[in-house]
């Protein structure tokens, strides 16, 4: 049976395409049924196939009640199992309970479909998404104020689901949505012409620390009402477009961003900055629309949007005119849907913010702009996530009571990452450049993993030992194992590169089956973790891969010296680039020496 070249890759699709064939055969009647076929997982040890197909039971509820030549779920089971079309991939099937079909996979088609990769290249493994363009809004710091451990979790995640959606040949616009409008730049800027008359004079050496200043601009304006008055002014000014006002406010901003930069940096992360300010001048314009489809009412003085299930309304203008975060998503909301032509727009902030997206997206659908069936295209998702909490089992700051800078934590990660790897014999050879990136490496990619293997939506506690650890579903244990299948491969002497063209894999030993069964999961692994926005799916798979290559594969098979040593030198090829493909996803930076 012929497959489609967009599921080449993703062994799960192919087994639901063969049973698509087995469906219509057994239940012609049944027009709407999908096959529903998951990986087997071994029960008290023990597993029955590596893939099940689960319509039976559902089937029978169905007909049962009609002519039919069946007589329990069994025999549907029974049926579907003989209608299945011939392929090279199924070495055999079993019916086990009430209709269960277990498929085993074809040792020969697992081996040659894991060479096709190693020659054709991982990307031939990527999943195929119903979308073909996504924003992803995430980190979004606030302009003159110092990212924190707080972005922390916006800023990786984000950029693991967007690297996820970029492999699954989605367009992805990576949106920075700063916080760089509002009334908060009338005190900045009224300060700063306090501070330096001199517009020349402004710079970030001469500025200091953003959020020292930002801390004395509010400290002067909750005590002089003065002052407070000729920030509000500023504002007015501001937004008015008056030039002075525009270039101090430009001038904060860059001032942020070359701080924000430093962390991006350190993390490899690639955003583009589309702020609130880009967005101010459509306010107006979407507002009227929805005034016009008789969306936006009258409440105490406000402008607001009721939506379904909830108690009090979306405020979209504020009592004394003044727009907000409500009246700026809405712009941006429809700026992505109409102007950018994203199918699926989603949003990265913690949880509290929950209940405002879910009434920004109703309000939206009561707008039309997106549809009322939320499985339809175009969609918007808020993807909430826990907090990142200290030892003591609060909000994770430092012994002032302050919020940690990203920038010292990210680089006390690296830093003792560096110490631990300077204890080891062979680093201390190393130049100081290879140090430095390798710890590198380590640091941020711990700190990263650390956070995308829990699930997103609870808190989680930051520990540098924990994470820090070479045992345990830890990136240093993850690095480590790549690294050391990088010297299996050295060790041997052989060109890889030569061995993939010459030699053919064999899985005649169980554990080579079981490694290599993993290997070729890795497409549908990635659909699930985009479909459903879970980057732990992806760390969960890439532990379990370490883990039955390390404690299986190369504990029970030889790798050098033994007969089977080019088969099993492109088993350990196909493991490294699958693991370097999940750290490549995962934003971690892949160590080949350790």
């Amino acid at each position: 049976m012929a497959v489609g070249a967009e599921n080449m890759g993703n062994v799960k699709r192919q087994l639901v395409q063969l049973f698509e064939v087995s469906l219509q055969a057994t239940v012609p009647s049944e027009t709407d049924v999908a096959p529903l076929v998951d990986a087997c997982i071994a029960k008290s040890g023990v597993r029955f196939g590596d893939y099940q197909c689960n319509n039976a039971m559902g089937l029978w509820s169905k007909i049962k009640g009609k002519q039919t030549e069946f007589r329990g779920p069994t025999a549907v089971g029974q049926a579907i199992m003989k209608n299945l079309p011939p392929s090279d991939m199924v070495e055999s099937c079993s019916v086990a309970g009430p209709g269960f079909v277990n498929v085993v996979l074809s040792r020969n088609w697992i081996a040659k479909s894991l060479q096709k990769m190693l020659i054709d290249g991982i990307d031939t493994w990527a999943p195929c998404l119903p979308v073909k363009r996504a924003v992803v809004d995430f980190s979004s710091p606030n302009i003159a104020k110092e990212m924190h451990v707080g972005h922390l979790r916006s800023t990786i995640i984000g950029d693991t689901l967007a690297r996820m959606l970029e492999f699954s040949h989605v367009e992805v616009l990576r949106r920075n949505h700063v916080g760089d409008w509002g009334t908060q730049f009338g005190m900045l800027i009224e300060f700063l012409f306090e501070k330096f008359p001199n517009p020349e004079d402004v710079n970030e050496a001469a500025i200091g620390d953003l959020q020292t200043f930002y801390k004395a601009s509010k400290a002067r304006f909750d005590s002089d009402p003065e002052f407070k008055q000729r920030a509000q002014q500023a504002v007015v000014r501001l937004q008015g477009g008056e030039d002075t006002y525009h270039r101090a406010w430009k001038q904060i901003c860059e001032i942020s961003r070359t701080e924000f930069h430093r962390v991006y940096e350190r993390l490899g992360i690639q955003l583009e900055e589309k702020g609130e300010s880009f967005y101010s001048p459509y306010i107006p314009g979407v507002l009227e629309e929805l005034n016009k489809k008789g969306i936006i009412e009258d409440d105490k003085g406000a402008r607001v949007i009721f939506v379904q299930d909830v108690n009090i309304p979306l405020i979209v203008v504020k009592s004394d005119g003044g727009y907000n975060y409500a009246s700026t998503d809405l712009a941006a909301l429809r700026y992505r849907i109409n102007e950018e032509k994203a199918e699926w727009i989603i949003y990265l902030t913690d949880v509290g913010q929950q209940q405002h997206f879910d009434m920004l997206f109703k309000a939206a659908k009561r707008a039309g702009w997106l549809p009322a069936d939320d499985g339809s295209y175009p969609k918007a998702t808020h993807v909430g996530f826990g907090l990142v909490l200290g030892e003591d089992g609060k909000r994770f700051r430092t012994r002032s009571t302050e919020v940690v800078r990203l920038v010292d934590l990210l680089d006390e990660a690296k830093n003792r990452s560096k110490t631990a790897l300077l204890e080891r014999d062979t680093a201390k050879e190393w130049p100081e450049e290879e140090v430095e990136k390798t710890s590198q490496a380590i640091g941020y990619g711990a700190v990263k993993y650390a956070d995308l293997k829990n699930n997103k939506q609870t808190n989680y506690t930051f520990n540098f030992d924990q994470m820090l650890n070479d045992k345990g579903n830890t990136a240093v244990y993850l690095l480590y194992a790549h690294a050391r299948i990088c010297s299996i491969i050295r060790k041997s002497g052989k060109d890889i590169e030569e061995v993939k063209r010459n030699a053919k894999i064999a899985l005649d030993h169980e554990d080579e089956r079981a490694l290599g069964l993993h290997l070729i999961q890795f497409s549908e692994v990635i659909e699930e973790a985009c479909t459903n926005l879970l980057p732990n799916v992806l760390c969960e798979y890439l532990y379990n891969l370490s883990e039955i290559f390390t404690k299986k594969f190369y504990s029970n098979c030889q790798v050098v010296g033994s007969p089977e040593e080019s088969s099993r030198l492109l088993l350990c090829e196909a493991t490294a680039t699958v693991m370097r493909k999940c750290f490549h996803l995962l934003g971690i930076v892949p160590v080949y020496k350790i």
